[in-house]
């Protein structure tokens, strides 16, 4: 199970943000997690909720926000969502697709807490 490897990272990175920037802890992680990207957002928040014990992201809150799959067509160049099990352009039917977003995963934001 990748997402516990993940979390780790996840959790090394906010703690050196956080030692970094002269904070005590975190208070709230913020991820994007592209439908594509392979990562199961359930067993990620486990594997988070798991690992964070013992850490500056004890309390922290955790937010995943989930990218759907966006393309451009390369037919018609139209930009377009795909739903689920989707891989056709929506405006024009071609298979010839760029995808944009929806991939990767990646750490969007961090509040810290500092002392007064």
């Amino acid at each position: 199970m990748h997402e516990y490897s993940i979390v780790d990272s996840l959790l090394q990175l906010a703690e050196e943000h956080a030692i970094k920037n002269g904070a005590t802890k975190v208070t709230k992680l913020e991820i994007k997690i592209g439908v594509l990207s392979g990562v199961e957002p359930e067993l990620l928040k486990t594997a988070f909720d798991t690992f964070k014990e013992g850490t500056m992201c004890e309390n922290a809150e955790f937010i995943m926000n989930i990218q759907p799959v966006v393309v451009r067509c390369r037919k018609c160049n139209t930009q377009s969502t795909l739903k689920k099990d989707e891989y056709l352009c929506p405006h024009c039917g071609s298979g010839d697709l760029e995808i944009i977003d929806g991939e990767d995963m990646y750490l969007m934001s961090l509040e810290l807490e500092t002392p007064d």
